[in-house]
């Protein structure tokens, strides 16, 4: 049997393949229950068994203190830009860090159910570097500051969260870490309420993590649907209604895979093994660094992100200047087609930004970089 091509995707993305495999042995009996996950009752005992230990892994996976809920909800990353407002915000404030394509749209939806501010942006630089949270115009009266930690179309990923009370501000941190969820370490000391698409990093589209901290809950708008009132999800474990139940079974084969993942290190010149997250961020730095460096010593192809910005996950990249402006469209359809012809998938833009785009996700192994560099050093002699 031949490999499988390399996908590149920015979301749905690729899922390990160990993943799969298990998945389709399990299609029409799961455990000897004699049903497949897609049929089974969301309240039995076997789909429970699934969400806890789900539940259960990813709590590990990401340290998250016992002060935060986690909830499986569906609506994707899009729909939480209203379901926060409208269980954060009292209908007054909310203060926002525009810093791609989603931290804008998160503004725009959160302005129909509060007074939605923009305190800082990178707009101007055409999203290309993040603006330093010492320069934010926080506000006191904030309800919550937004930011998404890593910005999907634009290849933005702040390195390391921002410290709301160091800047002396009271108001909770809520993040977007859809795209880079699981892929490192959070700090949660920093954090008020995190969500995420899983289709990214964590399993399929149709299911969304959210991690809320307790005292967070039970302030949602009289005008938000039940379905989405945290408090009401929180206190039914998730099964206040029907929830994505085959989304939650694969994001839980997805987080065993993540555990049994390992790196050796050298920690004061003592080699140790990490394990699960830990691991595999020193695995995504390693694949990012690699293809950052490549694109920084090319003559042909560019990265527009400043260094200090630039996302692990998510990684633009373009033809120089020069060759965009004589050649165009063409000759980023030639370097797509070739590069499907050498199992190198989904590398396109996005449509808003264009150029090209390699996301470099949980389950992309470091031969698909390499397989990716080599295809750009060989179009580099002879695609051109």
């Amino acid at each position: 049997m031949s490999a499988r091509p390399f996908n590149f995707s920015a979301g749905p993305a690729a899922l390990p393949e160990a993943v799969l495999q298990q998945a389709a042995a399990e299609m029409l009996d799961w455990h000897g229950s004699g049903m497949g996950v897609m049929e089974m009752s969301h309240r039995g005992k076997e789909f429970i068994q699934i969400y806890e230990q789900a539940e259960a892994d990813f709590r590990e996976l990401l340290a998250i203190p016992p002060e935060f809920k986690i909830l499986f909800m569906q609506g994707g990353g899009l729909a939480e830009n209203a379901i926060v407002p409208l269980n954060l915000s009292k209908g007054l404030a909310a203060d926002f860090v525009v810093t791609g394509g989603w931290s804008q749209k998160s503004a725009k939806e959160a302005a129909k159910y509060c007074q939605a501010r923009v305190i800082a942006s990178n707009e101007a630089t055409h999203f290309a570097e993040l603006p330093a949270p010492t320069s934010w115009r926080l506000n006191p009266d904030a309800e919550y500051v937004h930011i998404c930690s890593n910005e999907t179309i634009h290849g933005i990923e702040f390195q390391q969260l921002p410290d709301l009370k160091a800047l002396g501000c009271d108001a909770p941190l809520v993040i977007d870490f859809s795209s880079h969820v699981a892929s490192r370490s959070v700090d949660w000391s920093r954090v008020g309420l995190a969500f995420g698409g899983a289709q990214k990093n964590l399993g399929p589209a149709g299911v969304t993590l959210v991690v809320v901290r307790e005292d967070l809950l039970g302030h949602a708008l009289s005008i938000c649907p039940s379905a989405f009132d945290y408090q009401l999800v929180a206190k039914n474990d998730s099964m206040y209604n029907t929830p994505p139940t085959y989304g939650i079974y694969i994001a839980g084969l997805t987080f065993q895979w993540l555990k049994q993942q390992t790196e050796m290190t050298t920690v004061n010149g003592s080699p140790i093994e990490l394990r699960g997250v830990a691991a595999m961020e020193v695995r995504n730095q390693a694949k990012a660094q690699l293809l950052y460096d490549y694109l920084d010593q090319s003559s042909v192809f560019e990265s527009r992100v400043e260094p200090s910005a630039r996302s692990r996950m998510n990684v633009p990249f373009f033809f120089n200047q020069a060759l965009e402006a004589e050649r165009g469209a063409a000759l980023y359809e030639a370097f797509l087609k070739g590069a499907k012809t050498a199992g190198l998938l989904q590398l396109k833009g996005h449509k808003s930004l264009g150029g090209l785009r390699a996301s470099l996700y949980n389950a992309m192994p470091l031969a698909g970089v390499q397989a990716l560099i080599a295809y750009l050093q060989a179009f580099e002699k002879t695609g051109l």
